[in-house]
């Protein structure tokens, strides 16, 4: 059933801003996780919890920790963003209990296992940032710094990006959804999936074989997220040959994308790879697949 959906853009950022920093998924390494603080730390204000850095198996702390540290960062008025340390695995186990529905104007930036908060916050027509998390945005060149700050504080639509291959020729237009195509993927079915219908899906993803990512990029096909979507944007494919193999991960999404009928352009420095542009989802997109361009036809923030 189609829905019409009136997406809600976070206030802009100014510099020296309050912005909370948070861990709702995997633990962390400290130096690149501090490399990634010294960065945002010129630009904003940052506040951290001292159990930050604490860790329970494969999460940054127990469950009841993440939850409550993340529902305070999205509850506090006084802060304008939330930033995340790193993805790893764990958001989703905190979805049910998260007051997203009361949060107030904050964007919410991060990516690879943090998809899962990104779909819930889209599921309830929220704008929020797919964007470099703290232990990668240290590495990170400048340009991709300026474009993530540009975005975070401007009403005005930014530059385009450029993919370098195109799969199904043709354009499309509408809101930006999706992320990384495992979390994704495990979305169908419950009440976090964003709204698909007339959207342009984002997919990226790092060490999935690519039998993986056929049986996952299957899995979409046999919800119908394909016949609801208009377009196809994949970012960085990390690490995802099969050794000795014979063919690259990349000759398995084109033949996935031509299947699947639609507009796809590939290769957008998205994810996981050396670039990690950030992205707004909920947001109005132009894909121009033949010339490899994603347009971005509005700001993320609102005008103030």
């Amino acid at each position: 059933m189609k829905r019409s959906v009136r997406w809600l853009k976070p206030l802009p950022l100014r510099p020296r801003d309050t912005v909370h920093v948070v861990a709702p998924a995997g633990p962390f390494e400290q130096a690149p996780f501090e490399a990634g603080l010294r960065i945002l730390s010129e630009r904003y204000s940052p506040v951290l919890r001292p159990d930050l850095g604490a860790s329970h198996r494969y999460l940054a702390g127990d469950d009841a920790r993440r939850q409550e540290e993340l529902s305070h960062a999205f509850l506090d008025r006084a802060s304008r963003a939330i930033f995340c340390a790193r993805g790893g695995y764990g958001s989703s186990r905190l979805l049910p209990e998260l007051p997203l529905d009361k949060a107030g104007s904050v964007a919410f930036t991060g990516f690879s296992d943090l998809t899962s908060i990104h779909c819930a916050l889209q599921a309830l027509g929220r704008v929020s940032f797919h964007a470099p998390v703290l232990t990668q945005l240290g590495r990170q060149s400048s340009q991709v710094h300026d474009y993530l700050f540009r975005l975070l504080e401007s009403s005005e639509a930014p530059p385009p990006l450029h993919g370098n291959a195109t799969y199904v020729p043709g354009t499309a237009e509408g809101v930006l959804v999706g992320g990384n195509l495992s979390v994704f993927s495990r979305l169908l079915g419950t009440p976090y999936m964003p709204p698909l219908d007339g959207a342009v899906l984002l997919l990226e993803d790092v060490t999935e074989r690519p039998y993986r990512i056929d049986r996952m990029w299957t899995h979409l096909r046999l919800a119908g997220v394909f016949a609801r979507v208009r377009g196809i944007v994949l970012g960085d494919f990390t690490a995802c040959e099969e050794k000795d193999g014979g063919y690259s991960s990349a000759d398995v999404l084109r033949e996935l994308a031509r299947d699947a009928k639609l507009p796809c352009a590939a290769g957008f420095p998205i994810g996981h790879g050396a670039i990690n542009y950030p992205v707004a989802f909920g947001t109005r997109v132009r894909l121009e697949a033949d010339a490899a361009r994603l347009t971005f036809l509005e700001g993320a923030v609102s005008p103030g």
